[in-house]
């Protein structure tokens, strides 16, 4: 039996040697913590918050994440298609994402606010509905993604074909144009 862990603050715990406790983490905060290169996987976050963490290149095989708010996080080459997305739900504030998967996962409503999203991959996600607030997505991925009413219109560094993903009343920014029209190699001048 898993044990159960809630309301607990996990403050500067360094979990890159010794691993976190397999367990249901509830109502649970991570702060300065070190899960780089560590092993997240098979774990239950529901209501947590990871504040300050470095989570780069973390295990999340058939992890759990509902309700779940990251803060402040460095979480380059994660993997999370590799997570159990039973009602996955987390949102970012202002964390690193670079080179980080989202692979074919539903993440509808997401809310992504001031992060770098440098060759992150949302190849075959479901993005309707989301929210990218200020982000920097210079080479990420989209292909077959679907970003119906999605808000990029504060985003910068979109590059992405109209035609290999669902657009129907996304909002862009006028500046994402050249990166909308990239395949068709036609210059905007502003």
């Amino acid at each position: 039996m898993t044990d159960f862990i809630c309301d607990k603050n996990f403050k500067s715990k360094d979990f890159t040697q010794i691993r976190l406790k397999r367990a249901e983490y509830e109502n649970c905060t991570f702060e300065g913590c070190n899960f780089s290169n560590g092993f997240l996987d098979n774990q239950n976050f529901m209501e947590c918050s990871f504040t300050d963490c470095n989570l780069s290149n973390a295990n999340l095989t058939n992890t759990i994440f509902k309700e779940v708010d990251f803060k402040h996080c460095k979480m380059m080459g994660m993997k999370f298609e590799d997570c159990n997305d039973f009602l996955m739900d987390f949102s970012f504030l202002d964390c690193t994402l670079n080179y980080t998967s989202f692979y074919g996962l539903d993440l509808k409503n997401i809310q992504i606010i001031d992060c770098k999203l440098v060759a992150t991959d949302f190849t075959d996600c479901n993005l309707s509905r989301s929210k990218f607030d200020n982000c920097d997505l210079d080479k990420a991925i989209f292909v077959n993604t679907n970003l119906s009413n999605a808000n990029m219109s504060t985003s910068y560094h979109i590059t992405m074909d109209p035609e290999q993903n669902k657009l129907k009343h996304a909002h862009f920014s006028l500046a994402s144009l050249p990166g909308l029209l990239a395949k068709h190699k036609i210059k905007v001048i502003s």
